[in-house]
């Protein structure tokens, strides 16, 4: 597999997707230009961009439909930064300890299309940067069958009206194998994981089963708003 990927980078290299430099899929200066999210959120939702940004609503529809996948790994180096800082502050003030990294689900029928889940790539991402940087100290562990989506939803982007985008995601959560489950998330700490936030609804909604059952407390970052 590595020798495969190394000659399909020789034939077709990576490439910067905003300035076509060489090497990686989106580069570091591009990075710096993008601006931050300053549209209010709720304020245990934690996101690094401004998804109406051009390059930020590019990446992350090239991640999500066109299999751009090496772009979940510079989200999510970009994402551990921030989960450190909120680390920082929170393990001093909550006690917020050993969190679950969990990743917004998606549908059966969303990911037999995609063939695969953004937020769980990123999420992968993230527990092997912290292997390698903090494995010792922190203790960062993915999560990846615990919250599902059994209801198909119309896509949240698709409904301009506030309280249809609540309505549609009410109940579209649930937890798997509950009785197995509930154990690993009773008193834990939990950090959900998605690559854009609008509302907030579909964060609240799964804040709201895990609190359910028994997670203590819950924060969610997310790469754009």
């Amino acid at each position: 597999m590595l020798f495969l990927k190394t000659i399909l980078n020789i034939i077709f290299p990576t490439r910067c997707v905003s300035c076509n430099i060489p090497g990686v899929d989106l580069c570091e200066a591009c990075i710096l230009e993008c601006p931050s999210a300053e549209r209010e959120s709720a304020k245990w939702i934690f996101p690094l961009f401004d998804y109406r940004y051009p390059l930020i609503k590019k990446t992350l529809w090239l991640l999500k439909y066109k299999g751009k996948k090496g772009l979940a790994n510079i989200f999510a180096e970009i994402l551990y930064e921030k989960i450190l800082e909120e680390l920082a502050d929170l393990y001093l003030l909550d006690n917020f300890r050993d969190p679950l990294l969990i990743p917004i689900p998606l549908s059966s029928k969303r990911y037999r299309e995609r063939g695969y889940n953004q937020a769980e790539l990123i999420c992968k991402e993230l527990e092997n940067i912290n292997k390698l940087r903090h494995g010792a100290e922190i203790n960062l562990k993915l999560e990846k069958n615990i919250l599902i989506k059994p209801k198909e939803t119309v896509h949240q982007a698709h409904i301009k009206n506030r309280r249809e985008r609540l309505q549609n995601i009410v109940g579209s959560f649930s937890i798997k194998n509950p009785e197995e489950n509930k154990i690993k998330i009773e008193n834990k700490n939990i950090i959900l994981i998605d690559d854009i936030t609008t509302t907030g609804a579909t964060l609240a909604e799964a804040k709201k089963i895990l609190k359910q059952f028994g997670a203590r407390k819950i924060i969610a970052i997310t790469v754009a708003h």
